[in-house]
């Protein structure tokens, strides 16, 4: 299990394909770890170089204390991962983000043009609110634990017909859930709850590709429809069969979107 120190914490990461690839960095959504995209690396580790890292507070990534008052920002999160290519000596990579991983890789696009050579950005949205519903979501966490919100968040993420014919997985991604430490999960609700990322996404200059699951109830396909028209130049790409993490329930289908976009470059 590959640990660096980067950013002023210690990030868990992996990294494989041939060395001479393209780099391809996946960012994880909330209340996960790196492992959602298990299924899409086989598809695309022949031709890019996959490195994935969990979010800070998540998986094995060095959790932060958060107060009342101070959690983490998208700021902080698209530093971590500008500091984990820097301490890996990687200069550009082409990003991939899933939800808030999709929020973080807007900001490092614009905070850091001069890493980020093409951008892919999955179930996500320049703003995820309202603001109460993170605010009510710490609450919850705060009162009862992370076990508070392990089983609802399931209806979120995946379609019917998934959690119907796999029991199994939802069982495991529930446990996932209910094992992040609750500063992690907080401080990233946080970093959502307080980011608005619409205006300053015009200045975004790297080519970038916006996918939805067409049965996504957490960030919505409208929402993501929105994302791209506030993006020069971006496309947007509807995953028919797929709720908010494409990754698992649809990982080949996710795999080809993002290959076919990264061969137009």
């Amino acid at each position: 299990m590959p640990f660096i120190e980067a950013a002023g914490i210690t990030q868990h990461y992996d990294l494989t394909g041939p060395a001479d690839a393209p780099v391809l960095l996946f960012a994880n959504s909330i209340g996960t770890s790196f492992h959602i995209w298990d299924a899409v690396v086989p598809h695309l580790s022949q031709r890019y170089r996959i490195l994935r890292y969990d979010m800070r507070g998540h998986g094995l990534t060095q959790v932060t204390p958060v107060t009342e008052d101070a959690g983490y920002s998208m700021d902080l999160l698209a530093d971590d991962a500008a500091g984990l290519l820097g301490a890996l000596g990687i200069g550009r990579a082409h990003v991939c983000g899933l939800s808030i991983g999709g929020m973080m890789a807007q900001r490092l696009a614009v905070k850091a043009p001069g890493r980020v050579q093409g951008l892919i950005l999955c179930d996500t949205a320049g703003v995820i609110g309202p603001a109460s519903v993170w605010t009510d979501r710490i609450a919850a966490i705060r009162a009862r634990g992370m076990t508070a919100i392990a089983d609802g968040v399931m209806a979120r993420w995946f379609t019917q017909a998934f959690r119907d014919s796999r029991p199994d997985q939802i069982r495991g991604y529930t446990a996932m859930v209910a094992r992040i430490p609750e500063d992690g999960y907080v401080g990233c609700s946080m970093a959502i709850r307080d980011a608005d990322l619409r205006t300053a996404n015009a200045a975004i200059t790297a080519p970038t590709l916006v996918i939805c699951g067409a049965e996504d109830v957490a960030t919505p396909p409208d929402a993501a429809r929105e994302l791209a028209a506030g993006i020069p130049g971006a496309r947007f790409e509807l995953l028919p069969g797929a709720a908010h993490i494409p990754g698992v329930e649809k990982p080949a289908e996710l795999a080809a979107l993002i290959d076919g976009f990264l061969r137009t470059l």
